[in-house]
């Protein structure tokens, strides 16, 4: 299978949600890709290390870049993100004006990019980027499911 413009940036993503198996957090990591194509922000899941309900890779991402940029829009950017966003986070890429969202998996419980809901093509919004899906679906999956697989475990154990 030949390689897709964005699985370097997805790889770089992939490798945020390993770094976050370190906490305890579900390993879901993004970038934010400048319009030249330069990474601006990085994101991984950090609810568990942060205390914070908001501390999804996707808000973490997005408010790095906006920092780099200095500026809150951010018209031009992509967002590179291992697993289809929430309705929070498909919120946010609204709200940044981020012209690209890339994701990895999809997520039936809670995507909010075409599983469940589809906040950012509706049309009652004032703006809608363009979506690509299911780049490194598989890498992006096999690490969701090797972590659950090692929560349930956990459980087990701690109930025998």
């Amino acid at each position: 299978m030949a390689a897709t413009p964005y699985d370097v940036a997805m790889s770089a993503a992939l490798e945020e949600a390993r770094g976050a198996l370190a906490t305890g957090d579900v390993p879901i990591g993004a970038v934010v890709l400048d319009p030249y194509g330069e990474i601006v922000g990085r994101g991984r899941n950090v609810r568990e290390a942060a205390a914070d309900p908001t501390g999804h890779a996707e808000v973490v991402a997005l408010r790095e870049a906006a920092r780099h940029r200095d500026e809150w829009r951010l018209d031009g950017c992509t967002l590179v993100v291992t697993l289809e966003p929430c309705t929070m986070c498909a919120g946010a890429v609204v709200l940044a004006r981020v012209a690209k969202l890339v994701f990895g998996a999809f997520d039936d419980k809670a995507g909010a990019v075409g599983s469940l809901w589809d906040v950012v093509r509706d049309r009652r919004l004032n703006h809608r980027p363009e979506v690509v899906s299911g780049v490194l679906a598989a890498e992006s999956t096999d690490l969701l499911e090797e972590f659950f697989r090692q929560q349930r475990a956990e459980r087990s154990i701690r109930t025998d």
